[in-house]
Parts: structure tokens; sequence; C-alpha cells
């Protein structure tokens, strides 16, 4: 009788191995994808915190940048007051041109 631990002299290395078997099976339907859903949201909080850096970093040099360029013409305080005027209307034409589409793709 192959079931039977006294007669079988491989009963406990096929108990073993099917235990083995089991084990690893719940692992890999159960563990791997949480594991693997956890990473991905690891990873995209820091893409996100990283590209709302680089946006930030942006806008910054943007900003700057359109200040020294006028510093040549106006005084530092017109280039800034300038600067901040630019940059604005730039953020309200996209605004009003995500506005504006909103509601293309449901007509």
């Amino acid at each position: 009788m192959p079931g039977n631990p006294l007669t079988d002299p491989n009963w406990a290395d096929d108990t073993t191995d099917t235990v083995v078997r089991l084990v690893g099976t719940v692992r890999d339907k159960a563990t791997t994808p949480v594991v693997y859903a956890a990473r991905a949201l690891v990873f995209g909080v820091i893409a996100v915190f990283l590209g709302l850096f680089a946006l930030i970093i942006l806008l910054i040099g943007l900003t700057r940048g359109i200040q020294s360029g006028l510093g040549a013409v106006v005084d530092h305080d017109r280039a800034v007051y300038i600067s901040y005027l630019a940059v604005g209307g730039i953020f309200s034409l996209v605004g009003l041109l995500l506005f504006k589409k909103r509601n293309s793709s449901a007509a």
C-alpha cells in the first residue's frame, strides 16, 4: 500500500514535496500579486513626487529666465511683475483650453 507510512520508504519525501508544492502555489497566487501592486504603488508615488518637483523647478526657471531677459529692458521690479503676468497668462490660457475641452468627448 503506497499511502501507508510504515511500508512506503518514500512517504516522507513525497509528503514534503507535496507540502512544498502547495505552499509555493499559495505564495504564487496570493503574495506575488500583492508584492507587484505594492511595488507599483511605491514607484508611482515616487514618480509623482519627482514629476511635481521637476515641474516646480521648471516653473521657477521659466520665471527667472523671463526676469533675466526683461532685466536688460526694464528695471528689476517691473521685470518681476511682467514675468509673473506672463507665466500667469500662460497658465490661464492653458486652463481655458482645458476648460473648453472638458465636455468635447461627451457631445
